[in-house]
């Protein structure tokens, strides 16, 4: 028997409990992992509270993770026994053992560790898509992305400034923000000291954003729209601080004839091509350097409430991860 964090009724972390779990074995199509870490990330923290509904109830956490193959279900051809996979997108990470659809997992390249894998898989493969996809960043592009220092800007960061733009962050601490200044922003704004919104004039010459980034949520509501030029982009893709309340959308075309997009990952990863696209992209970025996965927090799996206060309570910086 093996062991996992299984949520029995919604709630706070206190309704997470380290259990015996039998993982099952797999059936056709699927696999069987050995998990070596499992990442943790807000979409955890919104199943548990109930936020969004699990589709089971008692339920294993976690959306995130990467190990070894332990065995394969009949007609598994992706993998085999002994291979390195990283997947998210798939319930129940928070677990020793996990079973999965074989079509839902990636190959880890031996250049990136499976660590930095389960780490970066949900995190990276996001700021991949906000990128590349919900607003191509140019050379030419000026953005603001809130929650600089969290383990989404760290990374969006670093890959912004290698595709050439001008990269404006936001965090609530020095500490933060010398962390976000470190991992490739141009400006960081410490948000408890500053109005950001005044700030992105200045930074800017009154120019303004092509596209605002925001993982906040209502805490940085309307100011994220001010931060526009005209015809810009709010892509709001997150809620940290609290659900926002239901918005007029006149407020966009009295802000400047505004574009919002309320995308998620599981919305840029809908069939194996993308998904594979995806995951090279990110994995090309790790293994040149161009971005490094900053792991600021470890926890072992039995600690993961733990894990959760201090995500909530905005006291991480970077990834953090369950080792198992």
């Amino acid at each position: 028997m093996t062991k996992a964090i299984i949520v029995k009724e919604t709630g706070g972390p206190e309704m997470m409990s380290f259990e015996d779990h039998d993982p099952g074995r797999p059936g056709p199509g699927e696999i069987l992992v050995e998990q070596k870490a499992a990442g943790i990330n807000f979409i955890d923290v919104y199943f548990r509270t109930g936020l969004y509904k699990s589709e089971t109830m008692p339920f294993v956490l976690g959306k995130e993770g990467a190990g070894v193959v332990a065995e394969v279900g009949e007609g598994v051809t992706l993998f085999k026994a002994g291979d390195r996979v990283a997947y998210n997108g798939v319930s129940g990470t928070y677990a020793e053992k996990i079973v999965i659809p074989a079509e839902k997992a990636v190959a880890v390249p031996d250049a990136v560790e499976l660590e930095t894998a389960a780490a970066a898989m949900l995190k990276g493969m996001t700021a991949e898509y906000l990128l590349r996809r919900t607003y191509p960043v140019t050379k030419d592009t000026v953005l603001l992305f809130h929650a600089a220092a969290g383990g989404v800007g760290l990374i969006a960061g670093q890959w912004a400034k290698h595709l050439g733009a001008t990269v404006i962050g936001t965090a609530g601490s020095k500490e933060k923000c010398d962390l976000a200044l470190a991992n490739g922003y141009d400006h960081v704004i410490n948000y408890r000291e500053s109005d950001f919104v005044e700030e992105v004039k200045r930074i800017t010459n009154g120019e303004k954003c092509h596209v605002v980034y925001d993982s906040v949520g209502k805490d940085t509501f309307p100011g994220s729209l001010d931060c526009l030029k005209m015809r810009g982009l709010w892509v709001t893709f997150g809620q940290s601080s609290g659900k926002l309340d239901p918005i007029d959308t006149a407020i966009l075309n009295q802000k400047g004839s505004l574009f919002c997009t309320r995308p998620s990952l599981f919305g840029y990863v809908t069939n194996r091509e993308e998904l594979e696209a995806s995951a090279a992209a990110l994995f090309d970025v790790i293994a040149s350097g161009a971005v490094k996965i900053t792991i600021g927090q470890t926890y072992p799996l039995a600690e993961a409430a733990q894990a959760h206060r201090d995500l909530e309570g905005r006291k991480t910086t970077g990834a953090s991860i369950l080792t198992i």
